[in-house]
């Protein structure tokens, strides 16, 4: 059976059995639970209830405290609703709090709601009707301006009021627009507790997705990356199979005790989130006498049902005052959990003051040049990607595309429902390793014609050299690249001809020599010569003297099996078999590591004398096979140039 959308209850007066009875009235069900609520009158913790409407649907109730000291525990049973009833008892009006609720509730994105105005058999009809202005002169330019106002009592004799607001609840429920199911689970967790028998069971509202009974997706308890498997699931309030998006669940947790979960922490989809301590957001102030947010100044942040501290680094202006909005980033002490569009609540350092809030643009934003004319143009892009659900302009700032784990967290959809636009690509494979990315054709052209354009200024540096191995280009074109793209990048252009391949070099088609019969017949002889020679070969005016050619053609013909990738020239007159200098790279290999190798290692293990030694090492460095680190020479990552050689 499907849940109908929740419904947050918003309070106003400093006693909230009027909101309390209320929901009573409406569902049945006492939600002050603690012995204190009772006794004190007042809402401390959240509270749940829930209806069956004339439909079939479950209508469930998050009670939230009214009190102005406890706006942090309304602030976490606010995230994930679609509806908002706010309560405004008629003998105590407006209250400052009410504001400060209305204001949370629009910052968090509601948009459908009504107002309830509670005990008003208490009041005068005068009264009621200056409550009621009074409410419409708050309501204006927010969610709740055309909303409805209901005169309600649930201790009058004749319950005024509360059958025609359960049938508005029941019908805005059933009008309410579905939510999306198909994207990955995340649930807010507000409620943890054990059962006997049963174990530890966390409650929340899914915020997106589904979860079922043993669940065979990867879920986790985020941000502490615990694996958990669920166990059982009411949603709704009643036993079921699965949980959808939109409704409140209470999951019992395999794999978990109590201690491990806290309110704000997540049980999500492993891929969902990526812990960070820098949020990249838009921050938007409310009018008010609150003090200007400038850097450093310290708010707190309710995001999702947690709360933390962060302090604010302004990222397009060098304050922000009432009022305003701009990007700024949130610097927190310890992770936190959120994805792009992501609403949050900021208070003051003191936490008695709401003063604005926001939407999540980055949830792993850099901490160094993170106010670049390109990180902020990025930012751009997800804002008008949030805004407009196109992936366009975001596409245009994303150098190398975005793969498919990025773009899934972004917009919370697979990727068969993934609306790419006319001018993107997908490269890569489904189910590889590195997985597809969605890249801008110019993009992708461009990022073709800068590896061409390097390739053929390194001939021009180095016209002895046989090539660049796909990892050095890779570093001197786009070392940020993903390794996998890139590999695709280089694919193509060798499929198109644009780029030619000799064991682990490329080359452009130019950049090769054609050896004539007399020449193929000499470079047997040679290359035989070398690879007798190991890690000694002799010099060229040597070998000219077995071979009894001149010196000066063999050292040509040696330069021309350098192009061709069957000798590599160490330094000048010293060329070595290409089979040979791979041997010397597996000893390099094997003795680095991890940890690197020095020049007096290198030399016992190979029996070179240290001059060779030195000049070898140094060949490695200038061809991108290690790289030096004080006396260390250490292997670069995907370092395989060798790897065709020795095959």
């Amino acid at each position: 059976m499907d849940g109908a959308a929740a419904v947050i209850i918003g309070t106003a007066g400093h006693i909230d059995h009027g909101k309390t009875t209320l929901v009573h009235a409406l569902t049945g069900v006492e939600t002050d639970r603690l012995k204190e609520e009772k006794s004190r009158g007042i809402s401390i913790e959240l509270g749940y209830a829930y209806t069956r409407l004339d439909h079939g649907d479950i209508l469930g109730f998050i009670d939230v405290p009214g009190h102005e000291r406890l706006v942090h525990t309304m602030a976490a049973g606010a995230s994930g609703i679609d509806f908002g009833l706010l309560v405004v008892a008629a003998d105590d009006g407006v209250m400052p709090q009410t504001r400060e609720h209305l204001a949370i509730l629009s910052l968090l994105g509601v948009q459908h709601g009504a107002v309830a105005i509670s005990k008003v058999d208490r009041v005068s009809q005068q009264r009621l009707l200056q409550v009621q202005q009074d409410i419409v002169n708050l309501v204006q330019e927010t969610f709740l301006q055309d909303a409805p106002l209901f005169p309600v009592s649930s201790m009058a004799p004749d319950m005024t009021g509360i059958t025609e607001l359960k049938d508005y609840l029941g019908a805005q429920a059933q009008g309410l627009a579905k939510r999306v199911e198909t994207g990955l689970f995340r649930l807010a967790i507000d409620r943890v507790f054990t059962l006997p028998g049963h174990g530890t069971v966390v409650t929340g509202t899914a915020h997106a997705g589904t979860v079922r009974v043993n669940d065979g997706n990867d879920l986790r308890l985020m941000p502490a990356n615990l694996p958990i498997r669920v166990r059982n699931i009411h949603a709704q309030n009643q036993t079921s199979q699965l949980g959808l998006s939109g409704q409140r669940c209470a999951l019992n947790l395999g794999g978990l005790d109590k201690a491990d979960v806290q309110r704000g922490d997540w049980i999500a989809d492993a891929r969902c989130f990526i812990p960070s301590y820098h949020l990249d957001v838009t921050l938007n102030l409310l009018d008010g006498d609150h003090t200007p947010v400038r850097t450093w100044s310290l708010l707190h942040i309710h995001i999702g049902s947690a709360h933390y501290l962060a302090h604010v680094v302004p990222l397009t202006q060098d304050c922000l005052a009432p009022g305003e909005s701009g990007k700024v980033q949130l610097v927190f002490d310890q992770l936190v959990c959120a994805i792009s569009g992501d609403r949050f609540i900021a208070r003051n350092a003191q936490a008695k003051q709401t003063i604005g809030g926001g939407v999540v643009l980055d949830p792993n934003a850099p901490s160094r040049k993170r106010r670049s004319l390109q990180r902020l143009a990025w930012l751009d892009g997800i804002s008008a990607y949030l805004t407009s659900a196109s992936l366009s302009e975001l596409l245009e700032q994303a150098n190398h595309g975005l793969d498919e784990a990025s773009l899934l967290r972004l917009t919370a959809l697979p990727m068969s429902q993934l609306v790419v636009p006319a001018k993107g690509l997908w490269k890569g494979q489904t189910g590889s390793k590195a997985g597809r990315t969605l890249i801008l054709s110019s993009i992708w052209e461009a990022l073709g014609d800068h590896a061409l354009q390097a390739l053929q200024n390194f001939h021009v540096v180095a016209p002895d050299e046989p090539g660049l191995d796909v990892s050095r280009l890779r570093r001197i074109v786009a070392p940020t690249a993903p390794l996998g793209l890139w590999a695709v990048l280089c694919d193509e252009l060798i499929s198109s001809g644009a780029v030619q391949r000799n064991g682990p070099w490329l080359h452009m088609p130019d950049h090769s020599s054609q050896l004539s019969e007399a020449e193929t017949v000499l470079s047997a002889r040679l290359l035989t010569i070398l690879s007798e020679a190991a890690f000694d070969p002799p010099w060229p005016r040597d070998i000219a003297l077995v071979v009894q050619q001149p010196a000066d053609d063999v050292r040509l013909l040696l330069r021309k099996l350098v192009r061709r990738g069957e000798v590599f020239q160490v330094v000048r007159d010293l060329f070595y078999h290409s089979q040979q200098l791979a041997c010397l790279a597996n000893v390099l290999s094997s003795l680095a590591g991890t940890n690197g190798v020095t020049a007096a290692q290198f030399r016992d293990a190979t029996g070179l004398g240290r001059k060779r030694t030195i000049q070898i090492l140094e060949f490695f460095g200038r061809i991108g096979y290690t790289r030096r680190l004080g006396d260390t020479h250490i292997l670069r990552d995907n370092s395989s140039m060798f790897t065709d050689l020795t095959a």
